[in-house]
Formats: structure tokens, C-alpha cells, sequence
């Protein structure tokens, strides 16, 4: 991570009060990750991520890589992780003599993000799916807890 993109996190965070939590979903990178671990990987795939009632959705782009190239896990039960150790599939030409004469795409690449989930995330309510090159990983919600009213009996 950058020092600039560290110093924006900072500057982001004072000026809106922003929660660790919520800051951690807006800048999922600049605070307590490996960043040894995460060289050579690529971490600049953009992520939505929708905050519904009952669950924590997030979108990501993955052209290319099938659902069997990408694996999602939890760590530490509080980090989501969505990593891909995607390689480019050429299409040969099924004829002898067949090269390509221009490369310009770039084939998938490593991918790594982690996510802090928050106190109320289910980590055991995990789902995702790869539909036309877009990850959906779904992280339900716990039920809030009830508040509990005692009656005091006036004396």
C-alpha cells in the first residue's frame, strides 16, 4: 500500500468520522495486512459491497477465471478472503501453423483482498457464486440482539 493511499485513508477518516469498521470496508488494504504476503498479487480489483438487513453482499469482477479458479475463506473468523491463482488460457488454433500475431489482453490475474468483517457478520452464513465474470459472495447477518425490558416494581 502506498503511502498516499494510507495518508487518504487517515484524511478520509477524520473528516467523516468514519467507523474502524466502515473504514475498513472503504479501505480494505491499508491497515493491518501482510503486505509481504500480497506481492505480486493484485489487490486493485474493485469490490462493491451492499449492506442489506440481513446480509453483507459483495461484487467483484472476475473475467476469465471460472468458480473453481477462485477460492473464498474466512480467517481468523473475522477476515473474509477471496484469492485466485488464475493463469491465462490461450486458444490454440486447432490447425497446424496457427500463432497469434498480437497479445493485448491480459489473461487473469493473482488476486488477493481481504475484508474485516464486522461483529455481526455470520461467518457460518457464507455463500458465493461466479456468474459472467462477477464473484457475489453473500455474508449473512446475526439477528440483532433483543433488548430485554425488566418492570421495576415502585415501592
Amino acid at each position: 500500500m502506498s503511502r498516499v493511499n494510507v495518508d487518504l485513508a487517515a484524511a478520509v477518516n477524520n473528516l467523516f468520522n468514519i467507523p474502524e469498521t466502515m473504514e475498513k470496508f472503504i479501505f480494505p488494504s491499508s491497515h493491518g495486512h501482510d503486505h509481504h504476503e500480497s506481492r505480486g498479487v493484485s489487490s486493485i480489483i474493485p469490490v462493491d459491497i451492499l449492506d442489506t438487513p440481513k446480509e453483507f453482499i459483495f461484487f467483484m469482477d472476475v473475467p476469465g477465471l471460472s468458480k473453481s479458479e477462485i477460492q473464498v475463506t474466512v480467517e481468523d473468523e473475522k477476515t473474509l478472503v477471496i484469492r485466485s491463482n488464475g493463469k491465462r488460457k490461450r486458444h490454440d488454433g486447432d490447425d497446424e501453423g496457427c500463432k497469434y500475431l498480437r497479445l493485448e489482453r491480459r489473461g487473469p490475474q493473482n488476486l488477493l483482498r481481504k475484508f474485516r468483517l464486522p461483529e455481526n457478520a455470520n461467518v457460518s452464513a457464507i455463500t458465493a457464486k461466479c456468474e459472467n465474470g462477477v464473484l457475489t459472495v453473500a455474508v449473512g447477518k446475526h439477528p440483532p440482539p433483543k433488548s430485554k425490558s425488566v418492570q421495576v416494581a415502585i415501592a
